[in-house]
């Protein structure tokens, strides 16, 4: 299948349907950091969602959209009109990918502040579903795909936002997530805009669930 990955620059989605043999392009409009250029379109995805595409997975930008950042959206208790105006902007672009001319679409974020209305999601998964002992509720809007189904559930898992309180500590972990422990730390600790950029990459264990259920 020819696949967009729409909004990623570290291309972890991408080279997990490269790994399945599909043709895959990672999109954004920063430099890919996964390594594989040739497989990355720098440029605004608008332009590009006419090429033919059979499937499309999607991560648009949160930041204004997010339920994390409402404190910013209500300081004192008072709509923030800037923030609510970017908000707009960033559902409206959420939902030209949700409505793109593509046969299988997958659109992620995380959960959205009511004011926006958001669309009904298809579904929610957590990283500690797919073999990352972490809590980071994530929602799907599905067109044309099946849910996707948890890999391996841990029953030890812990917050992996500083703002997510509802992380949770029990059992012993498995060996798999031992190994996911060692990968997430690699990309989601350093600090400022590198910081925001890590914590919005997609789980190594979930994108490959991804490529091998809808591959």
């Amino acid at each position: 299948m020819k696949i967009l990955i729409a909004c990623e620059e570290s291309q972890t989605v991408c080279k997990a349907f490269r790994a399945k043999g599909h043709e895959a392009y990672s999109c954004d409009i920063l430099p890919c950091s996964g390594g594989h250029p040739e497989w990355h379109i720098q440029d605004d995805v608008l332009k590009h969602l006419d090429e033919g595409w059979d499937m499309m997975i999607a991560h648009p930008p949160c930041t204004y959209l997010s339920n994390c950042g409402a404190r910013f959206l209500y300081p004192k208790g008072i709509l923030n009109g800037d923030r609510f105006i970017k908000g707009m902007e960033a559902k409206k672009f959420f939902m030209k990918l949700l409505n793109a001319p593509i046969e299988k679409i997958c659109v992620e974020n995380p959960v959205s502040s009511k004011i926006f209305e958001m669309p009904q999601w298809t579904q929610e998964i957590q990283p500690y579903q797919f073999g990352h002992p972490y809590t980071k509720k994530t929602r799907l809007w599905l067109k044309g795909l099946p849910l996707l189904k948890a890999t391996e559930k841990l029953e030890n898992y812990s917050s992996f936002l500083p703002s997510n309180t509802g992380g949770k500590k029990r059992g012993q972990k498995t060996q798999r997530g031992l190994q996911s422990t060692k990968i997430a730390g690699n990309w989601f600790n350093k600090g400022g805009i590198e910081r925001q950029i890590n914590h919005s990459k997609t789980f190594p264990l979930i994108a490959g669930a991804m490529a091998e259920q809808w591959g």
